[in-house]
């Protein structure tokens, strides 16, 4: 009795079509983010007010609002900053030691301004990152 190997199945795969909000180069969409516009078209807003992300791009449609930006702002942020604040409160702290009063009328409003100013394009910049890699939430979540 001899034994033939089944053909093997392959299954008929339809082409796909990725929307128009898909097909940006990862660069473009981080550039994008960063400069707080659309990822994808880099024509729309991101932002409706400082951290609030619209749920659609006015322009092209892209779904801003299923971008699951979570933890990832505030943790580059911080990460940029203490890079910056520790180091130049230690070189400042060599060279004149000042007094601690001064340290803390320096650094602290320092530390708070530049928190500010970076996190929202670091959240811009992860929404353009997390809709070029296609980490959405469902429609019909929060």
């Amino acid at each position: 009795m001899t034994y033939s190997s089944p053909t093997r199945w392959v299954p008929q795969r339809a082409p796909v079509s990725l929307p128009a909000w898909q097909e940006v180069p990862l660069f473009s969409a981080l550039r994008r983010g960063l400069a707080c516009r659309c990822p994808s078209c880099g024509a729309g807003k991101i932002f409706q007010g400082y951290l609030r992300v619209f749920s659609r791009c006015e322009v092209c449609e892209a779904p801003l609002g299923q971008a699951r930006a979570d933890d990832v702002p505030p943790y580059f942020t911080i990460l940029i900053v203490g890079h910056l604040i520790v180091p130049s409160m230690l070189i400042w702290e060599r060279l004149a030691a000042p007094a601690l009063w001064l340290q803390g009328m320096v650094w602290v409003p320092l530390t708070f301004l530049l928190t500010l100013v970076l996190l929202r394009p670091i959240k811009g910049a992860t929404v353009g990152v997390t809709l070029k890699l296609g980490l959405l939430r469902p429609e019909d979540a929060p």
